[in-house]
């Protein structure tokens, strides 16, 4: 049964690679990458000239799949930016047992519909979990990275930084399973254009309307968006969401127009690289939470 199955999980792998798909061995019925970290290395093989991470030891040589493949019953990892593909994972709620949390399928049809455009016909795949994996060719001179639940609740994307379990993957919950359309379609413009990272633009000092707002509210918020000016990778999301939650007891209190607020966040969050939808997303989020729980002036 072990060799049928490793049989298969090869086959798989060699069909992705045979579309320019460029693949890993992630460890048997899991997802993670079967792959030694950085303090393991050996530097030998691929490793000679310095550790290679999972991105960078993805192939689409025969030779280099058959021999790891050879060895277990490896699922099949696909790495997104070196294939040239974006793809869009539209997840089911975690939480079973809530019947009002939609899926991201459900997420994805209505942000379609708000947009205007038809669903995408592009090849898609079945998840173990129930989810589906649409999958775009990525556009020309588009380097993505990935987004996590910040263009729509239990819509994810992976595109360089990140990789997604191919078609022919088995895990304990199910198996990954291609449903239809061979041709894997462009990403159409409308999603790259809230998928795309604003460009960086140069750090000026902050500049907001003396008119707008008491002193102290202003100092708050002009203090808050240098924090978020100054968050470090990997953190710009959440140092962004807890500062715009610190000024929202501000607009509360009347002192601050929120679109003040807004903008002057929405701003620094596009220049340190946060996308234009993702600011949005996060900025009104915390604005609410604080005008919400803000407490009386007298009280704060």
């Amino acid at each position: 049964m072990t060799h049928d199955r490793q049989t298969v999980l090869l086959r798989a792998a060699l069909k992705a690679a045979e579309r320019g798909w460029h693949v890993f061995p992630c460890r048997p019925g899991s997802k993670p990458p079967a792959l030694h970290g950085e303090k393991t290395c050996t530097r030998t093989g691929p490793c000679t000239a310095g550790h290679l991470k999972w991105e960078q030891r993805a192939t689409t040589d025969r030779d280099r799949i058959r021999a790891a493949w050879s060895r277990a019953p490896f699922n099949v990892g696909i790495a997104t930016g070196p294939s040239g593909l974006v793809v869009i994972d539209l997840d089911v709620p975690k939480d079973k047992s809530s019947s009002d949390a939609p899926s991201g399928a459900t997420t994805f049809r209505a942000l379609c519909e708000r947009a205007g455009h038809a669903i995408p016909d592009t090849y898609r795949v079945r998840t173990a979990s129930g989810g589906e994996h649409l999958y775009f060719t990525a556009p020309a001179g588009a380097r993505l990275g990935n987004t996590a639940g910040t263009v729509a609740d239990s819509m994810d994307t992976r595109a360089w930084g990140g990789y997604v379990v191919a078609a022919g993957s088995i895990t304990p919950t199910g198996r990954y399973e291609a449903l239809h359309a061979s041709v894997v379609a462009p990403l159409p413009s409308w999603l790259q254009s809230i998928l795309q990272p604003a460009p960086t633009r140069p750090v000026e000092s902050l500049r907001l309307p003396a008119v707008d707002g008491s002193r102290a509210a202003l100092a708050a918020l002009e203090a808050e968006c240098a924090v978020v000016a100054a968050a470090p990778e990997g953190e710009r999301n959440t140092v962004l969401n807890r500062c715009a939650f610190k000024v929202g007891r501000f607009v509360a209190w009347g002192d601050l127009p929120r679109q003040t607020v807004e903008d002057a966040f929405q701003g620094e969050g596009e220049a340190v690289g946060l996308t234009a939808a993702e600011c949005r997303t996060t900025i009104r989020s915390a604005l609410d939470s604080s005008i919400r729980k803000a407490r009386p002036r007298q009280a704060a």
